[in-house]
């Protein structure tokens, strides 16, 4: 039985250790970014999605291209630009994934439009 009971507080010591961690974690996060992103609005975030978007457009019109040009075989040049362009799309995708989750971590302090300051 008093194996139970120890096997019990050593999972509510892990536990308790963990939240620790995860509060410390948190906290840094919050401090570290706030230096560069000391809050952010709607409206930036939306500017954000526009800019992602505006580049996956150019990658995807960039393949949309390829694939009319009628070229069986396109060249190294062709790839390599559409590859530098993809990059740029999937660099984007990922800082404005960071970026939310950075909010919804509370990484980073939101505010209404007009009450910035």
């Amino acid at each position: 039985m008093s194996s139970a009971k120890g096997d019990y507080q050593d999972l509510v010591a892990q536990r308790r250790f963990l939240d620790e961690l995860e509060h410390g974690i948190r906290m840094v996060n919050r401090e570290i970014i706030h230096e560069k992103i000391p809050q952010i609005t709607k409206d930036y975030f939306l500017k954000f999605a526009i800019m992602t978007s505006r580049v996956r457009a150019e990658y995807l019109g960039a393949a949309f291209e390829l694939v009319e040009s009628g070229s069986a075989v396109p060249s190294e040049d062709v790839v390599a630009s559409l590859k530098g362009k993809r990059e740029r799309y999937e660099e984007a995708v990922e800082a404005l994934e960071a970026l939310k989750r950075a909010i919804e971590r509370g990484y980073v302090d939101i505010v209404e439009e007009g009450a910035e300051g």
